[in-house]
């Protein structure tokens, strides 16, 4: 190690070391290494133990007598006994509290109002916008991940934009090709400070997040594991979704997976306003949230809105009526929104008013709009981008039906992709993902029932 030390010095580059590690006992208390080990393999393995050797060396070299070790090891003895006695008379745990540090406050926000102004700007620029402003507002804001600041690329889709150039090295650079490093000294660096706000794009594609998913499920449990002592305070920002014939590895969707574990809040937007807002909100609140970007509504001049100020905000877990209606209620999130309010006003034509609510935050979930819309229509229609099989959508009907059962004139519908990857001929993928028209036949058999 002191060669090691001293070469790295002199600058001339990295070193490798490889340590043959032999594990000296059992692997735990249930492993019974008798049963595949040797007496003469488990006697050489202890000859390596690196506590004997070092109070051998210390002995030998002068540095401690037998006795000041002995009574060392007494001390040590004494207070872990100490420690068994004093846990062991502890009261057992309050079943009252298992909820308890299950989520981080939430930050309590009330919506602003989207302008009415002449300049607009669609969701690309207001997540860049949004990034820019909060990282002034905060100097202890950091960003990196997979080509976010390389030269005036930003990221693949052009959304971490400049960010280097106006925040500096130190705050804005390049992740490698390895996403568990990206996640996990996030996780690491969000322990510096309270007032620290890490924003990483965990993957290039949500669909490479996979690597990471090791760090993303340690730092979902960092704040219930920790009673609250620790926050890990970032936002993961993941482009997601098809509709942009990227195949198997650019257009997955991964939301009911990461909906399924605790502490982790999930947001999908599906408009400019709301994507600004709810990133502010993300990146200002306590906690891991997961924040993804609809990739195909990028650029999207159907999704654009009126340009927000540097305090626009939208609180997490509110819901938004896109359209108001008195026969079918609609509940999407995402890219499906807009098939959803398109089918919506065809209906209208055909004498059917549809109300759709885009939810906006998946977890949580306002299910207090969903209610009383569906208490006014009585009939309800889910429709996601994820697979249908144990997609998001099937949190929420299962919900409806337990709540709102004596005001459902129909049975609960729900719309998603068919349970196959999404692939990447346009063709397939148009069979696969739900469309307009799949929204519009689900509409018209929902009102005919």
């Amino acid at each position: 190690m002191l060669e090691t030390l001293e070469y790295i010095k002199t600058g001339e580059g990295p070193v490798l070391l490889h340590a043959q590690c032999v594990r000296i006992g059992a692997h735990s208390n249930s492993d019974n290494h008798i049963l595949y080990r040797s007496e003469e393999e488990r006697e050489e393995a202890a000859k390596a133990d690196p506590v004997s050797k070092l109070r051998a060396l210390m002995v030998k070299e002068g540095v401690s007598t037998e006795a000041e070790l002995a009574h060392i090891e007494a001390d040590n003895e004494a207070a872990v006994q100490k420690a068994c006695e004093t846990v062991e008379a502890s009261p057992d745990p309050d079943p009252s509290s298992v909820l308890d540090f299950a989520w981080p406050p939430m930050l309590s926000v009330s919506e602003t109002a989207t302008p009415a102004v002449d300049s607009k700007w669609k969701i690309r620029e207001a997540i860049n916008e949004t990034l820019h402003a909060e990282f002034e507002r905060n100097e202890h804001t950091f960003l990196w991940g997979q080509d976010v600041a390389s030269k005036e690329k930003g990221g693949v889709f052009n959304v971490t934009k400049n960010m280097q150039q106006k925040f500096g090295r130190g705050r804005v650079f390049n992740g490698p090709i390895a996403e568990d490093y990206i996640v996990g000294t996030a996780n690491g660096v969000s322990r510096y400070r309270d007032d620290i706000r890490v924003v990483i794009e965990a993957a290039q594609f949500a669909d490479y997040v996979w690597p990471a998913m090791e760090q993303l499920v340690e730092m979902s449990h960092e704040y219930w594991r920790t009673k609250g002592q620790f926050c890990p305070n970032v936002t993961i920002r993941l482009s997601s979704g098809g509709y942009i014939g990227g195949g198997l590895y650019h257009s997955q969707n991964v939301e009911a997976i990461f909906g399924h574990l605790p502490g982790v809040r999930i947001v999908a937007p599906s408009f400019a306003d709301d994507a600004a807002g709810l990133l502010r909100s993300c990146v200002r609140n306590q906690g891991m949230t997961l924040f993804l970007e609809p990739k195909f509504l990028y650029n999207q001049n159907f999704a654009a809105t009126p340009r927000c100020d540097e305090e626009h905000i939208v609180p997490l877990g509110k819901a938004r009526v896109r359209r108001e209606g008195t026969d079918i209620t609609v509940v999407s999130w995402g890219t499906p929104v807009h098939w959803s309010l398109r089918a919506a006003n065809k209906m209208a034509k055909e004498g059917v008013e549809v109300e759709v609510i885009d939810l906006r935050s998946i977890s949580p979930w306002d299910f207090e709009t969903v209610a009383a819309s569906v208490k006014k229509t009585g009939k309800v229609l889910i429709v996601h981008e994820d697979h249908l099989t144990q997609g998001f959508g099937a949190e929420i009907s299962a919900t409806i039906s337990r709540h709102l059962f004596e005001w459902l004139d129909a049975p609960v519908y729900r719309l998603g992709a068919k349970d196959v990857p999404v692939a990447f001929s346009r063709i397939i993928e148009r069979a696969t993902l739900p469309y307009e028209e799949d929204v519009l036949a689900q509409l018209r058999e929902i009102a005919g029932y």
